[in-house]
């Protein structure tokens, strides 16, 4: 305990450290050891987490390997998977949207030429001369129970009706209608092969119908409606009219009068294609005899808009699992009536006016080659491309219908969103594998980076026994080891410096409680001798002597006493007993001590005190005061005045302060830095122990104080005590 005492406060102030070598015999401490030295007690710097060395390996890794692969995927994103999709599915709408048009086409010059084929044939042509002829010459109507030898029943729906029933079993129409039997059942072949006709019809030049099919896909007509046919009059028809100019014609999408239902057949079923085409008679120069019309159901033209063929193209956009969103349409001339569409319910509504897309109409009309991409649109909250395409007019017609192919942008975007998500998980799995490896990697390498760190700050903390566990052979394993090194030599120069301390520390306290104990030792010495002298020369005033000789022996005891209670209070003597004490009170009854030593003097005392009630010990900062008004006292031998005051602090919260201000001769600012050291005082007498026992008491008290030159003169002694809150408030 007493090394420990005299090496914390006897060593700095007794014996500086650049004077320590020439003392102990080691080589005197430079000012860059002791920066060096002093560094190690300093606390350790701690930085953010930015300034950590694997922080700054993550942001290196980051920024050298994860930042080029994540541009990399971004453009990959950006520049592959969004734009040269959306190019790719453009131009495979464009595609598709050409073929389908294509197809349409076909279709419907494909019914044309099958109409050109049967006007062009013989059979046709003798079809309808058989019925001019009948017409000159009609013999029977009807005949209901048979027909009589030599007469023929007319051809007209109720013969159809009843040949196709297989009820004239013994006449041979060859015979006597041959080209209008033959007609009728190459119409029936017809419907049945190709299975797009509804009904096939040959109109006579004056408008009535020579023959007709006489069944339809699925079955026969039925005899009420051939009759129908046959109470027509064509002749006020527009195709009609226009075929016997020499026209063909084609009747676009239409619900027509010579229609059958069909029960629970498709909506697109109800609506039919007309197709006529003049018969001409290159045996009377060209003369047009009649027309051919024929119905082609509208369901076979939707059929292809309906193909699979649309959603076949598009499937690679999307999972195996889920259909593709592409369908198509048909438009009329004008761009904005719908024809044909997937939901039959927008048939014949109003591209720009029902289903509120103006833009698409617009872009058709403005196209000069009927031919190109729609502007992207919304359709009941899809967001959609699409293309478009104009068919091939029929010559005289206005422009063709307009078919349309549409796919949702979901679908355009699927395969980037894929590439997307498999860019994402794969950029995220480069990234967590990198910074897991770069975290792997700083920490081990930062690992004996760490365990310096913490022995450092042991060995800063004063264990110079604490050594390195970094094993390693690189750079930090090199390190390491001189850093054991230097430990080791430090600890080697401190056992070195704490030999000299103590030995330098004991020397100067043996000599300076010497010194101290020689001076009441004189007086004694000389008085004794005194006493022996008289005694042995039995002097007259022996008892007088004695008398002196007693009490000069008694004040020196009490100052040799006094003098081992310094000591013993500077080695910390007892420990404080806390308790609340009355500051003002206590001032009072100091000051009241020296009252008499002040009058003396001449110094007049000036106190000004509020009730504050502080913690401390009693005893302790009793002596502190007296030892403060003393030296006050001592500083004004020739008379001056002396100032005390209490006050709360005014800057600090729970804290009381004390100031004790002399006019005396004062101290200069030199002085002043080393009142508090121990055995140091300005005056002939006294241990040199006073302010440094005071320091140290309040210390211990959670107290401070300290001594600055007045202004003017004198000097101000200021001491801060805590303040006792439960007792006392502040006024």
């Amino acid at each position: 305990m007493g090394c420990a005492w005299i090496r914390a406060t006897i060593w700095p102030n007794v014996i500086p450290p650049s004077e320590l070598g020439s003392q102990s015999g080691l080589p005197a401490r430079t000012p860059r050891d002791a920066e060096v030295f002093d560094g190690m007690l300093d606390p350790p710097r701690r930085g953010s987490m930015f300034h950590r060395i694997s922080t700054k390996l993550v942001v290196a890794v980051l920024a050298a390997v994860v930042l080029p692969f994540v541009a990399f995927a971004f453009y990959m994103n950006e520049k592959i998977a969004d734009r040269l999709t959306r190019h790719v599915v453009q131009q495979a709408l464009m595609g598709l949207v050409k073929d389908l048009a294509g197809q349409i086409d076909r279709f419907v010059e494909e019914r044309t030429r099958d109409l050109e084929q049967w006007a062009e044939s013989p059979v046709t042509r003798g079809a309808i001369e058989d019925h001019l002829w009948e017409v000159a010459r009609v013999r029977s109507s009807d005949g209901d129970e048979g027909t009589p030898e030599g007469m023929l029943p007319p051809w007209n729906a109720r013969t159809i009706a009843r040949w196709r029933r297989g009820e004239f079993q013994n006449i041979d129409f060859d015979d006597f209608h041959p080209h209008r039997a033959r007609t009728t059942l190459e119409f029936d072949r017809y419907i049945r092969l190709k299975e797009v006709y509804d009904l096939v019809l040959l109109v006579a030049s004056d408008g009535s119908l020579v023959t007709c099919s006489s069944g339809r896909p699925g079955g026969a007509l039925s005899e009420e409606f051939l009759e129908f046919l046959f109470a027509q009059d064509f002749s006020r028809e527009e195709w009609f009219l226009r075929a016997l100019q020499g026209e063909r014609m084609r009747i676009d999408h239409h619900r027509s009068a010579y229609y059958f239902e069909v029960p629970d057949a498709d909506p697109a079923r109800e609506y039919q294609l007309g197709f006529a085409a003049p018969v001409v008679n290159p045996r009377r120069g060209g003369e047009v005899q009649g027309v051919l019309f024929a119905l082609v159901n509208w369901k076979f033209v939707q059929d292809l808009v309906d193909g699979e063929v649309i959603t076949d193209a598009f499937r690679g956009l999307v999972s195996e699992d889920k259909k593709p969103s592409p369908y198509a349409w048909i438009w009329d001339s004008d761009a904005d009536t719908i024809l044909g569409h997937p939901q039959r319910e927008l048939y014949y509504q109003s591209v720009s006016r029902d289903v509120k897309l103006p833009q698409m109409t617009e872009a058709v009309l403005a196209s000069d080659t009927g031919w190109g991409l729609f502007p992207e649109y919304t359709f009941k909250g899809e967001d959609k491309n699409a293309a478009f395409k104009r068919c091939i007019a029929l010559e005289g017609d206005a422009p063709g219908w307009v078919i349309g192919v549409g796919i949702n942008n979901d679908d355009i975007y699927a395969t980037a969103e894929e590439l997307r998500a498999l860019l994402f998980q794969g950029t995220s799995g480069v990234v967590l594998l990198s910074v897991l490896l770069t975290l792997f990697i700083a920490k081990r390498t930062t690992k004996p980076i760490r365990e310096l760190q913490r022995t450092s700050r042991r060995v800063a903390e004063g264990d110079l026994d604490a050594r390195t566990k970094i094993k390693s052979r690189d750079e930090l394993g090199s390190l390491a080891d001189d850093f054991d090194r230097m430990t080791r030599k430090l600890k080697e120069q401190q056992e070195r410096i704490i030999k000299a301390e103590k030995a330098a520390a004991w020397r100067e306290m043996a000599r300076q409680i010497a010194h101290d104990i020689k001076n009441p030792l004189t007086p004694m010495s000389l008085s004794l001798d005194l006493l022996e002298r008289a005694r042995r020369e039995r002097s007259e005033g022996v008892e007088e002597i004695l008398e002196r000789t007693i009490e000069l022996i008694r004040r020196q005891i009490d100052n040799l006493r006094e003098i081992a209670g310094d000591f013993y209070e500077f080695t910390g003597g007892r420990k404080p007993q806390i308790e609340t004490i009355d500051l003002t009170k206590l001032v009072e009854e100091v000051l009241h001590l020296h009252d008499a030593w002040a009058v003396e003097q001449g110094v007049e005392v000036h106190l000004t005190c509020v009730p504050i009630n502080v913690t401390a010990d009693l005893g302790k900062l009793r002596r502190v005061l007296v030892n403060l008004v003393t030296n006050a006292l001592q500083a004004m031998s020739e008379g001056g005045q002396l100032f005390v005051e209490t006050a709360l602090s005014e800057g600090v919260a729970n804290r009381a302060n004390l100031s004790i201000r002399d006019t005396g001769t004062g101290v200069s600012e030199e002085v002043a830095e080393h009142l508090f050291e121990p055995f140091f005082t300005t005056r002939t007498e006294g241990t040199g122990l006073g302010l440094a026992i005071s320091k140290r008491v309040l210390e211990e008290m959670d107290g401070t104080i300290e001594l600055v030159p007045a202004d003017g003169r004198g000097t101000i002694a200021r001491v801060s005590l805590k303040l006792d809150r439960g007792s006392t408030e502040a006024p």
